[in-house]
């Protein structure tokens, strides 16, 4: 009995240290990016980033919890605009601030709180390009061990990629038929 044990605690050792050598391994930041044409002028899409009430309309994460408590502060819109969100397991909670509002760029500090504790930097680009502008989602951020060990199990751009793709063809169906 005692040399089953030893057997399986050491499996368990060299497995975790297999993770843990993977995790070490991965890079010390992450960066998730989507980009889109939209056929509208930047003017027409910059407001349904720049105010976080409009959010609702486009975002990936707003219908994932009907009884999501929301709330806003600081600027209406742009620069100093604070929104913060307490949801379900689905949308853990959070805060967001816009740092930055120009016409090509919208920086925003996003810090998740739960489920896990994150603190990144979120994007929004907008270059005219003819008839059209392309927008890019930026989400990047340091990677601290227990990003890269769940990197090792998980891929965190496929992962969050496909919720900003999906909020970025929102954000087109709104700014193109509305």
């Amino acid at each position: 009995m005692f040399e089953i044990l030893a057997i399986v605690i050491a499996i368990l050792v060299v497995a975790i240290a297999a993770v843990l050598l993977l995790a070490w391994r991965k890079p010390d930041t992450f960066a998730v990016r989507r980009t889109v044409a939209i056929h509208a002028p930047p003017e027409k899409i910059f407001p349904l980033v720049a105010d976080f009430h409009q959010w609702t309309l486009w975002s990936p994460w707003e219908g994932r919890d009907p009884a999501l408590q929301r709330s806003f502060s600081g600027a209406a819109a742009g620069q100093g605009a604070i929104y913060e969100w307490r949801g379900n397991r689905n949308v853990g909670s959070g805060r967001m601030e816009i740092l930055v509002a120009t016409a090509d760029v919208i920086a925003i500090r996003l810090d998740f709180l739960s489920p896990f504790e994150a603190h990144n930097t979120a994007e929004f680009t907008f270059a005219p390009q003819g008839d059209s502008t392309i927008v890019t989602w930026l989400m990047h951020g340091p990677a601290p061990l227990m990003n890269k060990v769940m990197q090792v199990f998980m891929n965190m751009d496929e992962m969050i990629g496909k919720d900003f793709a999906a909020g970025l063809a929102s954000l087109k169906r709104i700014a193109e038929n509305g």
